[in-house]
């Protein structure tokens, strides 16, 4: 997802003068509190029915437990269970361990893309098309080809780490304990390996983000710093780094919620093993509340992390309405000045205490890429670069590379790993298996119809919603896009298991509608936030102008604002067309019958026990991420734009 900004104040259209122009409601409730109520109405509707009833709900479910048929009340006995429950400690413990270890380096990959394609000037939109890829191919797909490449046995990794001498060095410096190394298998590699994983996949979001940051930063600065002689090094610390504050803080704090609630990621890679090493918190509820059909103990699981999460939001709205204040603050003291370098402490002490066998092989990782960045820095700039942008590049293609290859070579090929980074000859086998032996073609349906439906209501709802919170006034506004951002950053976790009940007592599990009918709990409040800020960026004299020539307020909004805010609403649509391309933590929930699954939950039920059908795989893979990628390939430069002014605050 992306960082994002508090919306500007409804900018004040022009209204008749004098003292009888407003009635008293009118003076109570705002001059245009009736065409907001109708244009808030569809979204407070989905957001109150889908979010805060089901957040209601859960509360009332983690006081009971499940005896038979019937629910028994409790009172705080699933709470308290917690205090000695292992498994959640271990599982809230590898919650924060993957989150912190992946922000980390998400930050500091993403800075360097963003300021390595920010630098260049030709071809810096193919170079930035090549490395959004990770963030737009679905997880399903993300997931399986790193679980191929990093299979010990079949996978290029150890074969390309071994021909090149580097994985027995590895195994020398004991980074890896033995060699081959089992990646995903080894209870010491595997939450490195998923954090590796998800830090590829969250890189190009950073970069997308930065890169409109450092397009907002002042060219003249930089002058002057260079006037006054700072180095490169110095114009980045005192020009850069400052100019980038608002998003990197953003970008990490919607990022920290994401990652910390990641659920499909690792499940797809590992389901939580070997044993406990990966399981997150959000698989222990899902283990409690859909496996073992204990609703209480599982929303427990997740209520109790509500105050972290809650406090990061609490800490993300500050901020927000910090950056939105227009008065001059005062300059932090030396209390605020230490609070960053106190809480990097804090942090580092806890993943050392937490992950001492992870912390120190981090430590080495980047101590080694520093002085690798330190021995490019010493190259002439053109070469410099060119090397950065080579090995950034290899990163990110080389599991796209190996999709693509693997969906055009016979089994045997596969199997006897002949003429590997090349299919000798090319064939269409695994097309054909893949349509003929698996309901492929039913599940890329019932994607389309459950994405563009999802999607169709978004941009509705949110489209209206959006225009009311930018240009209508109202009382109550502040607290309404409070709201919405608060449900933006609400993680699935929470509400997977209240809607899994509602829909029950409805009916509609194992129907598309309960996807169709769920995914706007993910995709309305984002449409919403970045539609009000792209709303306030459009001059409101243009629809100042559209009224005094007659338009009523609804023709304004059709023929003007809309027009207008294309780049806004193209870059909504995409991104929530992707997000429910993607979603699985919710189909893999709500629905078990092959006729209804979608995508990314009947491809991962292709894996049975031990067995991959890698070929089929590879080509279900290709055939998924086609139309995103092709989406993102014609759409890339409304999103930059969407994003520049509609979300990304420099």
């Amino acid at each position: 997802m992306t960082s994002v900004r508090p919306a500007p104040a409804p900018a004040t259209l022009a209204e008749p003068p004098g003292p009888g122009s407003r009635t008293t409601t009118q003076r109570r409730l705002g001059r245009d509190w009736r065409l907001a109520a109708l244009f808030l109405a569809p979204t407070a509707l989905l957001v109150g029915a889908l979010v805060l009833v089901p957040i209601a709900r859960s509360v009332i479910t983690s006081l009971t437990e499940r005896h038979g048929s019937q629910s028994v009340f409790v009172g705080l006995d699933n709470y308290t269970a917690l205090a000695g429950d292992a498994q959640f400690h271990t599982g809230v413990v590898n919650s924060f361990v993957f989150t912190a270890y992946a922000e980390v380096f998400k930050v500091i990959l993403g800075l360097g893309a963003a300021l390595l394609l920010h630098h260049r000037r030709r071809g810096r939109a193919v170079l930035a098309g090549l490395l959004l890829l990770p963030w737009v191919v679905p997880t399903v797909v993300t997931a399986f080809s790193w679980r191929s490449l990093l299979d010990p046995i079949f996978g290029s990794v150890n074969t390309l780490l071994t021909g090149s001498g580097i994985g027995p060095l590895l195994a020398s410096l004991h980074l890896v304990d033995e060699w081959p190394a089992g990646w995903l298998s080894d209870p010491a590699l595997a939450m490195p390996s998923v954090i590796l994983v998800n830090v590829w996949k969250g890189v190009p979001f950073f970069t997308i983000a930065f890169l409109a940051g450092l397009k907002s930063i002042p060219a003249d600065r930089h002058e002057a710093a260079t006037v006054d002689g700072a180095t490169p090094w110095q114009r980045f610390l005192h020009v850069t780094l400052p100019g980038l504050r608002h998003v990197i803080t953003v970008t990490v704090t919607l990022s920290s919620i994401w990652t910390f609630n990641n659920f499909d990621l690792i499940w797809l890679l590992t389901q939580g093993g070997p044993g406990d090493a990966t399981t997150p918190y959000v698989l222990v509820a899902y283990s409690k509340a859909i496996l073992q059909l204990q609703y209480g103990a599982g929303a427990a699981v997740t209520l109790v992390m509500l105050p972290v999460i809650g406090a990061v939001v609490y800490f993300l709205v500050r901020k927000l309405r910090q950056e939105e204040d227009t008065e001059p603050s005062r300059p932090p003291g030396p209390t605020r000045k230490a609070l960053p370098w106190i809480l990097a402490a804090v942090v580092t002490g806890l993943l050392a205490w937490a992950s001492p066998h992870i912390f120190w092989k981090a430590a080495v990782v980047l101590l080694l890429g520093a002085a690798v960045v330190r021995l490019v820095s010493l190259l002439p700039k053109g070469i410099g670069s060119a090397l950065g942008l080579a090995g950034l590049l290899l990163f990110v293609l080389a599991p796209l590379y190996w999709i693509f290859v693997t969906a055009f070579k016979s089994e045997n090929q596969i199997v006897i790993r002949d003429h590997d980074l090349w299919p000798t000859p090319w064939t269409l086998q695994q097309f054909g298996d893949l349509f003929t032996t698996k309901p492929f073609g039913q599940w890329y349906v019932n994607t389309l119809v459950v994405s563009a439906a999802s999607t169709l209501v978004a941009l509705v709802c949110a489209a209206l919603a959006g225009y009311a919170l930018a240009r209508l006034k109202f009382r109550g506004a502040q607290s309404f896009t409070v709201t919405v951002l608060l449900t933006y950053v609400m993680p699935g976790a929470l509400l997977f298991i209240p809607l899994y009940q509602l829909l029950i007592g409805f009916r509609l599990t194992d129907s598309l509608w309960s996807l169709i009918v769920t995914y706007p709990t993910f995709t309305l409040p984002f449409a919403t936030w970045l539609l009000t800020g792209y709303f306030s960026s459009i001059p409101v004299e243009l629809e100042e102008a559209a009224l005094v020539d007659g338009c009523t307020r609804l023709q304004a909004l059709r023929r003007v604002v809309l027009p207008l805010a294309r780049p806004g609403l193209l870059a909504v649509g995409m991104f929530t067309l992707t997000n429910a391309w993607n979603e699985f933590l919710f189909a893999l929930v709500f629905i078990t019958k092959d006729d209804y699954k979608t995508l990314p939950v009947g491809m991962q039920s292709m894996i049975v026990g031990d067995v991959v059908p890698q070929g089929q795989l590879a080509a279900a893979s290709l055939l998924v991420s086609i139309p995103v990628v092709i989406m993102y390939a014609f759409g890339q430069r409304y999103l930059t734009e969407g994003l520049t002014a509609g979300a990304v605050k420099g």
